[in-house]
């Protein structure tokens, strides 16, 4: 078998090499490392490989804690520090402004990083019965391919929620339907007195019996979860027990508190996201008297911030339903006299539909995996907001629409860094900074 010293690390955290002038992707290395390897699937240009050996260990290297790490497809990196992961999303990043855009920030902030495990407050966990597999599975799916890797515990979820697992497996084993539950969505917040509370959403593809339900009821009091039902799309989500279709999260840096449906987008790692509206909060730097835009704006995550530090904000958002939810926000937060929603499809803007919102001093942005671009190509030329503040999920798109606000709208990057969002995979959660040149 080859042997070979590992260069870098690609966006997926594979090591990488080059031989003979063709990249080599090899899964469980890491850069410095000295490694035999196994080619698993070679192209003209590429080859695709795993380390079979480590020869000469790496000091990054560390013992993953999850005994499913390389099966299971939901961390790609717990082999590695968490400290050196972020600095390696870092370098995605950067890779990407100068590879896409040929541009370097000015400025490279530090890294956001908060809790590394028991992190995620969301989850979809898919579930299979496999009868030659011993019957019911729950996890995740397993690394390029659609089954699901069985998991008895996992340390990205809350210690509570790992802990249930094996518990939750039974409890779908023992259900009429289990052949037709395709998966168990976690979501985490509070309630409206401000207790803590974990939702289980079971999706079910048929009506469950009189049985079935007393024994979900009956797994929620003994774990103490919420059991919700999805008969069909995410909006038919619905407790098992009644009550209200609502939790919370709260910003108590800027005594904000959100309210949210189980099928509305928030990030998976609160801390994080608290840290992220921090630093975009201080990029921004919203003051008394400005008008600033925020788009995608969602449930108000950034637009009640704003909000709260004087200035006037107008967020616009593609779903009418999360207008309508970011507008109850701002209303219960104090904020209704500051903050003005909208609903407008971004995807589909225009120099006309941008001037229809008036002029913004400043502007942040916080898009999908698809990027800003008909929204940064609408921004008039030396017009525009003499400030962008720019949140990304997608190096790569980010990169794209840094390159036309650089080269056509006349503005300078000032900065951009990394929040580790999702430590131990390979999401590269970024912002940054663009000032009018």
């Amino acid at each position: 078998m080859p042997i070979a010293v590992i260069e870098s690390l690609d966006h997926e955290g594979r090591g990488i090499v080059r031989v003979d002038g063709k990249a080599v992707f090899v899964e469980g290395a890491l850069p410095g490392e000295t490694v035999e390897y196994e080619v698993l699937r070679a192209r003209p240009t590429y080859e695709q490989a795993r380390a079979v050996r480590i020869l000469r260990k790496s000091g990054q290297r560390v013992a993953p804690r999850c005994p499913n790490f390389g099966v299971c497809g939901g961390c790609s990196s717990l082999h590695l520090d968490p400290l050196a992961q972020a600095a390696v999303k870092q370098r995605v990043m950067e890779d990407a402004f100068w590879h896409i855009a040929k541009l370097r920030p000015e400025i490279i902030y530090p890294a956001m990083t908060g809790q590394t495990w028991g992190y995620r407050q969301r989850a979809r966990l898919g579930v299979r019965k496999v009868p030659s597999r011993g019957g019911v599975l729950i996890g995740f799916h397993e690394k390029r391919s659609s089954y699901i890797a069985d998991l008895s515990g996992c340390s990205v979820l809350p210690p509570h929620v790992s802990a249930m697992l094996p518990q939750l497996r039974v409890l779908v084993e023992e259900l009429s339907i289990a052949d037709r539950i395709p998966q168990i969505e976690l979501v985490m917040g509070e309630r409206e007195s401000g207790e803590p509370v974990t939702v289980l959403i079971f999706r079910h593809l048929l009506p469950f019996s009189d049985a079935d339900l007393d024994r979900l009821r009956a797994f929620g009091e003994l774990q103490g979860v919420d059991v919700w039902l999805q008969p069909g799309s995410p909006d038919t989500a619905h407790p098992l027990t009644g009550g209200m279709c609502e939790l919370f999260y709260s910003l108590p840096e800027f005594d904000v508190r959100l309210a949210f449906c189980p099928g509305d987008f928030t990030q998976v790692n609160v801390h994080t996201n608290r840290l992220l509206v921090r630093r975009a909060m201080q990029l921004l730097d919203p003051n008394e008297g400005e008008r600033i835009g925020d788009l995608f704006c969602g449930l108000g995550n950034f637009t009640l911030p704003i909000a709260r530090r004087g200035a006037t904000v107008t967020g616009v958002e593609g779903s009418e339903a999360m207008v309508a939810r970011a507008t109850k926000n701002a209303r219960a937060n104090g904020l209704d006299d500051l903050a003005i929603f909208y609903a407008a499809d971004l995807f589909e803007t225009t120099g006309d539909s941008f001037a229809a919102l008036g002029s913004f001093d400043k502007l942040l942005l916080d898009p999908p995996r698809e990027g800003a671009i008909a929204v940064v190509k609408a921004i008039e030329a030396g017009c525009g907001p003499g400030r962008i503040v720019y949140v990304s999920c997608n190096p790569a798109t980010l990169a794209r629409d840094a390159a036309v606000l650089v080269r056509e709208k006349g503005y300078v990057l000032r900065g951009a860094g990394i929040a580790n969002m999702f430590p131990h995979t390979s999401h590269v959660e970024s912002v940054a900074l663009f000032e009018r040149g």
